[in-house]
């Protein structure tokens, strides 16, 4: 337990605290504690900061003072770059499992897009990584929904992708009826080989048709969006309260 040493102490440790949320399940007070945390640092930062360049510089010394502030501002700009890319070498999908899609889709208003105050970037690498893998795992029937639209958008920018894929589909659908018909479940050989042909015919198919290129726009869009949202996206209570009772 976290309070055994001193159960009536007023204050525990931080680093305490912060491994009982996590380990509780109050992700969201983890995540809302840690922005509180680098926007009170910070504002102490810049506010020492701005005193030392007031109480040393004289007066046409004003162009020191620009330059320590443009050097700080590229400091937080620089910071901000490293924590999404270090995004990069995150596995979000981790903590999926089979239970997660078979789950409710979240609101799309409320729980999924929420509102302005619902976003805020990453204040650390360690609170971007929390975000993206509780979220993805919250918001996975939504992604998924967004995923199947960005594929249709891509299908319709490349039409001849999308005939190539119903060309591949309908093929299927006449081996397994002329299958089923002609009864190659009784001659194993013939059903091979026809079947290792509709394969490579499958494959000339999709790749002239170009419908592995609308497969990797529509991964490569949906996912960049999949970060940016689960990174940006604030973690909040999983049962939402409205008018003080849980629904």
């Amino acid at each position: 337990m976290a309070f055994a040493a001193n159960p009536l102490a007023l204050s525990v440790p931080d680093p305490t605290f912060e491994s009982w949320l996590r380990d509780s399940g109050y992700l969201e007070v983890l995540d809302q504690r840690t922005s509180d945390l680098h926007r009170i640092s910070s504002t102490a930062a810049a506010t020492t900061a701005a005193d030392s360049d007031s109480a040393t510089a004289d007066p046409p010394s004003v162009s020191v003072a620009a330059a320590v502030s443009s050097g700080f501002l590229l400091s937080v700009v620089l910071s901000y770059i490293g924590i999404l890319l270090s995004l990069l070498t995150l596995n979000p999908f981790s903590k999926l499992t089979n239970e997660d899609f078979s789950g409710d889709t979240p609101s799309w208003t409320l729980g999924f897009f929420g509102y302005s105050g619902s976003y805020s970037f990453p204040s650390s690498r360690s609170q971007a990584r929390m975000r993206v893998t509780e979220n993805v795992k919250r918001y996975c029937r939504n992604y998924a929904s967004l995923f199947i639209l960005f594929f249709a958008c891509s299908l319709y920018q490349i039409p001849i992708a999308l005939v190539g894929l119903v060309s591949s589909l309908a093929l299927w659908d006449l081996f397994a009826y002329y299958g089923h018909r002609w009864g190659l479940d009784n001659h194993p050989v013939t059903r091979e080989c026809l079947l290792r042909l509709l394969q490579c015919a499958t494959a000339v198919i999709i790749f002239v048709c170009n419908v592995q290129m609308a497969l990797l726009c529509t991964i490569g869009v949906s996912y960049a969006v999949m970060m940016l949202h689960a990174s940006f996206r604030k973690l909040t209570p999983v049962k939402q309260t409205v008018k003080g009772k849980q629904k």
